[in-house]
């Protein structure tokens, strides 16, 4: 075969699986409005989409997750659609957006480079390792791609190709496992590769069922074994690069907010993340920083150090130095005491790839919530590869604290907190360790101010990542500390501000 008649087939193949996609979503999927949704901003978090970079969707069909894409990147990212059909989308898009119907890639598209290539079920054994060819060519350098493709291991896959086989409807597709496509990807020279199982949300599901599985599915997708019977795979790769430096954009689009924000920081052996952390605050959000305020909790590394050679560098920065005992916990609440500007923002010192989801949490405050929370267990977050320990043991501890407090909320004690400073000011914070974070996201809930959730990712590349049982034990006695006092002084203390009586006739929301 030539190779122009090798590409025109596999282009013919690109074709099929995209018309055949495009029924399944059409006929089959009856909440595909959700999914591409939730699939657009997992795909934004996971290359932490910024303002400028370019994006290319391969296989647009009829412009159904081009739109999605268009919503959650606020229309400042020029979007590439291509559909291998004839037809374009007939439904009009944004001047940001591009649709193009290809009868080849890499010719047609005229030498172009993008920062990120997002396609769906268009892997095939039969064109796979050309298809990737063409991406690798079109990626810049640093370039990821995002790849969601049908999982040949979910059961309920395999149970209805087995019967659409017996009525002579056999599915063409030649589907890719999870190994097959980390092994392709390796060998096509990407770096960075990984390959999760992801989402349990599939058919037989009715839409009244989507609530639960959407909610199941973040633990399903993180339990050992139980995962390989999702219903998809998502695959990152990234084009290598010599040196890859993060674009510098202010990512400030509220005058409001301009020298409102103290950022407080506990570092504990951090001399490798501080630095980092820092310049990208000062890239992204300088127009909003009243100070940077540095908490270092007794390191054992130079993080003393560096921090001192940062305050020289940066005069918003506030270094404060502890003395023992140490405690992640007390290094926040003597953050706190120092902090002077109009919110706080408290944040964990290795979340500098966090930053541009921030940009919610800012819109939030602007809004005139009281506390924001940056929640891993949204509808919306992204969580891959997390320690199922940790999922078990968060989950159990929010499930009893909605019962035991009677309130509505997800995830309240993660250590990415924007909170008013007189907020702050009024909370009796007490737990020396992480079980602080409880104290931060439940005694405002229950004081009646408002509180916002707003997902945010969190990715680890590599999955064998594990949990001491010991470690959550001890932590977890912290926490239920917190619920114990919160439920004594709702239930039983008449003059505590906590108690039911005394917040029945102050306003208090949480939306997520």
């Amino acid at each position: 075969m030539s190779v122009k008649a090798q590409k025109s087939n596999s282009v013919k193949i690109l074709e099929r699986r995209e018309q055949y996609r495009d029924q399944y979503w059409h006929k089959k999927d009856p909440i595909i409005k959700d999914r591409l949704l939730w699939r657009a901003q997992t795909f934004r978090h996971l290359v932490h989409l910024l303002p400028g970079q370019t994006i290319l969707e391969l296989g647009c069909g009829k412009g159904l997750f081009t739109k999605q894409l268009y919503q959650v990147s606020r229309g400042e990212n020029n979007i590439t659609a291509v559909t291998f059909q004839e037809d374009l989308p007939q439904t009009e898009m944004p001047a940001s957006v591009e649709v193009l119907s290809l009868t080849a890639i890499v010719e047609q598209l005229d030498g172009k480079q993008f920062d990120f290539i997002v396609a769906m079920d268009l892997m095939d054994k039969s064109n796979c390792s050309w298809l990737l060819q063409q991406v690798y060519k079109l990626l810049k350098p640093g370039g990821q791609i995002i790849f969601y493709e049908s999982n040949p291991w979910n059961v309920f896959l395999q149970g209805s190709r087995l019967i659409s086989g017996l009525f002579g409807k056999k599915d063409q597709r030649q589907l890719l496992n999870r190994t097959e496509l980390y092994e392709l990807m390796s060998e096509l020279g990407f770096v960075k590769v990984f390959s999760v199982f992801n989402d349990f949300v599939y058919a037989p599901l009715t839409p009244k069922a989507v609530w639960v599985l959407r909610n199941l599915s973040i633990i399903l997708e993180n339990f050992p074994f139980i995962r390989t019977l999702a219903g998809s795979i998502l695959i990152h790769a990234q084009k290598p690069a010599q040196q890859l430096a993060t674009p510098k954009v202010s990512l400030c689009d509220h005058p409001e907010l301009k020298g409102a924000i103290s950022v407080v920081v506990p570092c504990h052996n951090e001399e490798m993340n501080v630095g980092p952390l820092v310049t990208q605050l000062m890239n992204f959000y300088g127009d909003y920083l009243h100070e940077i305020i540095l908490v270092d909790d007794n390191s054992k590394d130079n993080t003393k150090e560096v921090i001192k050679k940062l305050a020289l560098q940066y005069p918003l920065i506030n270094p404060v130095f502890r003395t023992p005992p140490n405690g992640v916990g007390r290094a926040i609440m003597d953050g706190y005491k120092h902090a002077t500007g109009c919110y706080i923002l408290s944040m964990d010192c290795d979340f500098q790839h966090l930053l541009p989801e921030l940009r919610d949490m800012f819109d939030a405050a602007v809004q005139g919530k009281d506390v924001i929370v940056g929640s891993r267990f949204s509808r919306h977050s992204v969580l891959l590869n997390y320690p199922i320990q940790k999922i078990i043991a968060n989950r159990g501890f929010h499930f009893l604290a909605r019962i035991i407090l009677r309130e509505r909320f997800r995830d309240l004690t993660n250590n990415l907190k924007l909170i008013k400073r007189e907020v702050v000011e009024k909370l009796p914070l007490s737990q020396p360790g992480f079980s602080i974070n409880a104290e931060t996201g439940l005694m405002p809930l229950m004081m009646g101010y408002t509180i916002e959730e707003v997902p945010i990712s969190w990715i680890n590349r590599t999955p064998d990542m594990g949990v001491s049982s010991f470690k959550l034990v001890k932590v977890g006695g912290g926490y239920w500390d917190v619920l114990k006092y919160l439920w004594k002084q709702a239930a039983f203390n008449k003059k505590s501000v906590y108690h039911r009586k005394a917040r029945v006739n102050r306003p208090m929301t949480v939306t997520a």
